[in-house]
């Protein structure tokens, strides 16, 4: 299974995601591609190619945009025919149109394998879908898909954490797993888009002078690093965790049967640590049109029918992808912050200047 998180593109898309993403799916070949949120930046669909003012007045208009900008990360998978599902992230739907109207969109691709919500209470995006033995006799491992953002289109809002309702209905689904596997339960990943509150535990405090991201905390700033005894990997930026706890945390923990809590979000934050007996797995953006670094990728996760209770994961980057020649890293300057507007006329230009200057060196020494 490959992860796309933040991919987090316009109708005009980023051709060097879309380049990158495109060799991650013919190198390593996936049997299904989760996208884990912010899968379109759904509060810029009217804007303008270059700025922020609008260009599209009517909600037809934006309607049309999210629909390109869907096929741009959809499409390349429909012509390899590789499944995905996905979940939203907190900007997907911060516009006039729904959650429910853009499943509709990802759904009408045959590609598309997202379960049915199992309960009217939820999140369209918020449910599991099982993964069954080879021989189609038993669900053996389950991908739990869990919503963490919505927008309120009347209160121009934006609210972050898991809702209660669905911290009931994974209690009450792993309880019904149980039962039916004799108290074993089937093991599975979890993955959202915004990273639980308990993950914040995976980091501890620098000595003064030893760098570290600086993060305030109780009306107080202090710098933070990663626990290296609980994790390995990059904190790039302060984590930005949900706002409110629900208790998914406590259900996972209890129940035991994920193996891996997986998000998002944060653009440069990548790593992978245990905190109370429960795994964090971070994953860097996708996106190039929004701000990152060069742990901008996608995150593998192999499963063993044999032993599934087992995974490895390995976190490719746009380096390890397209490779780190000439022409890949001027690709990457070029497009990996959305300033095309200043840098292709700049080298425009430059390019013109030193063809003028060339051009007068010549003719200087054929006189």
């Amino acid at each position: 299974m490959l992860q796309v998180s933040d991919p987090q593109d316009l109708s005009f898309a980023n051709h060097t995601m879309k380049a990158m993403l495109d060799k991650a799916y013919d190198t390593i070949q996936p049997d299904l591609v989760v996208f884990t949120g912010d899968n379109i930046l759904g509060n810029h669909l009217r804007d303008a190619r270059f700025g922020t003012y609008h260009t599209i007045k009517t909600d037809a208009g934006e309607k049309r945009r999210m629909i390109k900008a869907i096929d741009h990360i959809i499409a390349p998978l429909e012509k390899r025919g590789i499944p995905f599902v996905f979940i939203y992230g907190n900007h997907d739907d911060v516009n006039s149109i729904t959650k429910e109207e853009q499943a509709e969109i990802f759904k009408s691709y045959p590609t598309c394998v997202m379960p049915e919500q199992p309960d009217p209470n939820l999140d369209v995006d918020t449910c599991y879908l099982p993964l069954y033995s080879s021989d189609n006799a038993k669900e053996i491992f389950r991908l739990w898909l869990f919503d963490s953002a919505w927008h309120d289109k009347k209160e121009k809002r934006t609210y972050e954490y898991v809702k209660p309702e669905a911290v009931k209905w994974f209690k009450e689904c792993c309880e019904a797993n149980k039962r039916s596997t004799n108290g074993i339960g089937i093991p599975g990943l979890l993955f959202i888009h915004i990273p639980l509150p308990e993950q914040m535990n995976l980091l501890e405090p620098c000595p003064n002078g030893t760098g570290g991201i600086r993060i305030r905390l109780d009306d107080s700033e202090t710098a933070y690093r990663l626990n290296s005894k609980l994790a390995v990997g990059a904190l790039g930026e302060p984590p930005c965790v949900l706002e409110k706890n629900t208790g998914l945390f406590d259900a996972v923990k209890s129940d035991g049967s994920v193996l891996a809590i997986v998000s998002g979000h944060d653009h440069t934050n990548c790593f992978d640590g245990t905190w109370n007996g429960v795994r964090f797995i971070q994953t860097a953006c996708a996106s190039f049109r929004c701000y990152g670094d060069r742990n901008r990728g996608v995150r593998l996760f192999e499963l063993d029918e044999e032993n599934p209770t087992l995974f490895k994961t390995t976190h490719f980057t746009y380096s390890d992808l397209c490779g780190d020649g000439f022409l890949s890293n001027l690709r990457y300057i070029m497009d990996a912050d959305g300033m095309q507007k200043y840098k292709y006329p700049l080298l425009a230009a430059t390019a013109i200047g030193l063809t003028g200057i060339t051009t007068g060196i010549i003719k200087y020494f054929r006189k």
